[in-house]
């Protein structure tokens, strides 16, 4: 156990109070549609660094589950009359099946190789939607109902949808925690350090990398398809491979192979973006400045250099008291093992 994690072992309790708080009071702060953007694409951020963080597989393509799902859901829901939920699970279900097809021909590839054809499904999937009819091609599908929820909740007033898209991205992020602590995460974790080793000790590393890469793709289908619902609309923009730089930038930003390191990524990157709206060319300039400094002078993310400065303080805490303890001296005539 790390210097870091014994920290917020000891103060889980609190952190979790204080961000339970934090999300219950946020939408009377600030305005419940960019609070719901945010936790989408922090859902998204969080279903690329499970790949990118914990399996080592670096994917160029995760925007093709998130647009897709978003197409998926708002054509149910629209076209079909689907509920909400079973709109965005219909959406989620949709990106694991891209993902499946997908990670059957990714996987085999490691490297630049894997990113290359990711990046290819994911323009595959961008013309598809670009030429497809039901898709409404650059107008894409428009005036999305939200409707009721289980046919009793009306998710047209915003705090209310807003409260349900926190119950759902908690839940993800729950699950992608669990996901990471549980023996299958460690078998990933493996994976990403030493492959051929992981190999030797019969795990049969293809068939693990395509169950998360299939669960990557689902979370990333389930932050689109409700992104759709809180926006009513499904645009090209969400298949772009700009949408995938931009999950990847806030996974760097804020930190790989840590779980909140995509929340506050997608905080930096989503309120530049807001903030800088007005001007169009600035947007790209300013979050390829942050790019580069974060790169420079925070190579493990925000996240990532929070916890490395809490582990060294941890560390210079406990030298003072391992020197205090005085060496034991043996007794004359002592036998030692």
């Amino acid at each position: 156990m790390t210097a870091t994690s014994t920290f917020f072992d000891r103060h889980r309790t609190v952190l979790l109070a204080a961000g339970a708080l934090a999300l219950l009071a946020a939408p009377f702060v600030a305005y419940p549609i960019f609070l719901m953007k945010l936790m989408c694409f922090a859902l998204l951020a969080a279903s690329l660094n499970l790949m990118v963080g914990y399996v080592g597989l670096l994917s160029f393509g995760h925007a093709m589950f998130f647009g897709s799902a978003g197409y998926a859901t708002a054509h149910a829901v629209k076209v079909w009359g689907f509920d909400p939920a079973l709109g965005v699970l219909f959406g989620a279900a949709v990106a694991a099946a891209i993902g499946a097809t997908t990670g059957v021909l990714a996987i085999r590839r490691a490297g630049i190789a894997f990113s290359m054809i990711t990046l290819a499904c994911a323009q595959l999937v961008y013309f598809i939607a670009l030429r497809s009819p039901f898709t409404g091609g650059e107008d894409g599908i428009q005036n999305v109902p939200r409707g009721k929820l289980l046919g009793l909740l009306s998710l047209q007033d915003n705090l209310t949808l807003y409260y349900v898209v926190m119950v759902a991205v908690v839940a993800a992020f729950w699950l992608i925690w669990r996901v990471v602590h549980s023996p299958f995460g460690q078998v990933l974790t493996a994976i990403r350090d030493n492959e051929p080793r992981a190999i030797s000790l019969g795990y049969r590393v293809n068939r693990y990398k395509l169950l998360a890469f299939t669960l990557s793709a689902a979370l990333a289908g389930l932050a689109g398809g409700m992104k759709s619902i809180v926006f009513q609309i499904a645009t090209l923009t969400d298949v772009s491979w700009v949408t995938s730089g931009e999950a990847l930038l806030m996974g760097i930003v804020g930190g790989l192979q840590t779980m909140l390191g995509p929340v506050v990524g997608a905080m930096v990157v989503v309120t530049m973006a807001n903030q800088l709206s007005a001007f169009a060319e600035a947007v790209m300039i300013v979050q390829g400045t942050v790019f580069v400094l974060v790169v420079m002078l925070f190579r493990r993310g925000i996240v990532g250099e929070i916890n490395a400065f809490l582990a060294r303080r941890a560390r210079l805490g406990q030298a003072p008291e391992a020197a205090a303890v005085p060496p034991r001296t043996p007794r004359a005539g002592a036998v030692h093992d």
